[in-house]
């Protein structure tokens, strides 16, 4: 059956000449008239675009015009019809994220991959953590710590020493980075229904910032991240190439 295709493409060179050479071969249509919408660029290309276009009907293809591509495919022009036919659909859920700044002001965002914060300051932030109203630290002295999904526990969780998660494992990573006290505590395994609370202690002298896949909160007083199950991503991988197989050999590389 053939498929309206939506080409989206990062500023990347490679990308750009990727999205003309195969809209030009398979045609193009708006996202909102598509059946998939094919992502060219890199993973962060990748979680703009299921960011932006969460509201649509249509699944994401990515193919790698990047560097790492954790979530995108091989690149590949001849036989794009094809391995879209037999794509296998992975569905994630988002993050969502709830913060207060020190002027008083609230910000929300959408993280698929993690919700971190970081130190913004020279010393090391202090930070409370309290899970579904219960006190669980005192106080963590560390660089920053972070809550994670399954897909993108090999992203910035992974590089901060924090586990792999399997894809439908319905648990969050809660991860320290650099701690300092509790010394060398490396984080805990959550329930995917917990909700996680960082109160910043001394936020003054120790200011804080919250990112949620790349969306930047500055002095934050307090976070609050929970999975968000209302809001599903459909992406599209090539047979025996899905998350679950990709985080398998990440963690026998």
């Amino acid at each position: 059956m053939a498929k309206r295709i939506a080409f989206v493409a990062s500023d990347v060179p490679s990308a750009q000449t990727a999205r003309a050479a195969l809209a030009s071969r398979f045609g193009d249509v708006p996202e909102d008239e598509a059946d998939v919408i094919v992502a060219l660029g890199g993973d962060g290309f990748m979680l703009h675009t299921l960011h932006r276009t969460q509201g649509l009907r249509a699944p994401v293809y990515g193919m790698n015009r990047g560097t790492v591509g954790f979530l995108m495919n091989e690149y590949s022009e001849s036989d794009l019809l094809e391995r879209l036919d037999m794509a296998v659909e992975e569905v994630i859920n988002p993050l969502s994220m709830k913060a207060e700044s020190i002027d008083g002001k609230i910000h929300k965002a959408l993280a698929i991959n993690e919700v971190s914060l970081l130190r913004a300051g020279p010393q090391a932030a202090k930070l409370k953590i309290t899970i579904d109203g219960r006190l669980r630290l005192e106080e963590l002295v560390c660089d920053g710590a972070l809550v994670a999904t399954p897909a993108g526990s090999t992203a910035y969780n992974y590089s901060a020493h924090g586990p792999i998660l399997p894809i439908g494992s319905d648990v969050l990573a809660l991860t320290a980075m650099a701690a300092f006290r509790p010394r060398r505590w490396q984080g805990a395994l959550l329930p995917k229904t917990a909700k996680v609370r960082f109160d910043v202690l001394d936020p003054e002298k120790r200011p804080v910032m919250a990112d949620a896949d790349s969306r930047w909160v500055e002095n934050v007083l307090w976070v609050e991240i929970q999975s968000e199950p209302s809001i599903e991503h459909h992406i599209l991988f090539d047979p025996g190439h899905g998350l679950e197989e990709r985080l398998l050999r990440e963690q026998f590389v």
